[in-house]
C-alpha cells in the first residue's frame, strides 16, 4: 500500500503539489511514477487535490487539515481505508516526482522482511551517499547511522562535523515505511522538541527510542523544496 501526503499550504513552497510539471501537476506525476507497484491513495488536506487526483484517475481521500506532518496525514487515510495492522504501508512524498519505483519496491521487501523477524516496531527509511557541497544545503536532510544502519539522527545541518577531515555524508531519501500497527504507535508518540527544532517528523521516533531501519539505496531523484527545483525538474521534461 502507498499513501502520498499532499498538503495545500505547504509552508516552504504554498501550493507546490498542484505545480504543473510537463504537463501534469506534481501530484499526478509522482503518484504515477509508482501506481504499477501497489495500491496508490492521496491523503489530500484540500478538495482541489481530490478534483486534480479524480481528473487522473488516481484514488485519493480527504483528510484533515490540522495535522502536524505527512505520517500524522497518512495515519488518518490508513484508518479511513480500513487497513489491518499487518499492512505495509509506504508513506512516498507529494514532492518526491523522480522518485525511483526499485528504491520504492527494496524498501518494500525490507519492511516486509522485517516482519517476518516479527520485530516489535517496523519503520523504515533509505538513503544514499552525497557529497561535501550537496551535504551543506539544509533543504537536503542528512542522517547519520549506527552499525547496523539504524538512524542515529537526522539533521538539516551538516552532520557528522567533520574534524578528522574524513567524514562521509548520507543524504536522507523522502520516503518511510510502517507497519499500519507501527503507524498509528508513531502517531501516538507525544511530539518531540527536536521534531520542531529541525522540522522534521522523523526525530518523533528517534526521541522515543524507537528504531528506524534505513536502506542504502541508488537514487538520481530530488525533492521539490523551492521554486528554483521546480525550474530544474520543468527543464527535465521540455
Amino acid at each position: 500500500m502507498i499513501i502520498i501526503p499532499a498538503r495545500l499550504a505547504s509552508t516552504r513552497f504554498s501550493q507546490k503539489v498542484l505545480a504543473d510539471i510537463g504537463g501534469l501537476p506534481m501530484i499526478v506525476r509522482t503518484a504515477k511514477r509508482v501506481e504499477h507497484l501497489d495500491r496508490v491513495v492521496v491523503a489530500a488536506d484540500d478538495e482541489s487535490i481530490i478534483k486534480v487526483c479524480k481528473k487522473h484517475n488516481i484514488e485519493a481521500r480527504l483528510t484533515s487539515t490540522t495535522h502536524k506532518s505527512g505520517t500524522d496525514r497518512i495515519n488518518e487515510c490508513a484508518n479511513i481505508l480500513n487497513l489491518s495492522d499487518d499492512e505495509i504501508i509506504i508513506n512516498v512524498q507529494a514532492d518526491e516526482p523522480f522518485i525511483e519505483p526499485e528504491v520504492v519496491e527494496s524498501l518494500m521487501a525490507k519492511l516486509k522482511e522485517l516482519q517476518k523477524k516479527d520485530e516489535d516496531f517496523i519503520m523504515g527509511s533509505c538513503f544514499n551517499a552525497i557529497n561535501a557541497e550537496s551535504a551543506k544545503d539544509p533543504n537536503l536532510v542528512k542522517v547519520v547511522l549506527d552499525e547496523k544502519n539504524n538512524a542515529i539522527y537526522f539533521s538539516r545541518s551538516l552532520i557528522p562535523y567533520n574534524r578528522s577531515g574524513r567524514a562521509t555524508y548520507f543524504g536522507h531519501i523522502g520516503i518511510y515505511g510502517f507497519s499500519k500497527k507501527s503507524l498509528k504507535e508513531f502517531c501516538n508518540l507525544s511530539d518531540a522538541p527536536i521534531e520542531d527544532i529541525e522540522g522534521l517528523e522523523q526525530l518523533r521516533a528517534i526521541y522515543h527510542q524507537k528504531k528506524i531501519t534505513m536502506l542504502k539505496v541508488s537514487s538520481t531523484g530530488f525533492g521539490i523544496d523551492t521554486p528554483e527545483d521546480l525550474a530544474r525538474a520543468i527543464e527535465i521534461f521540455l
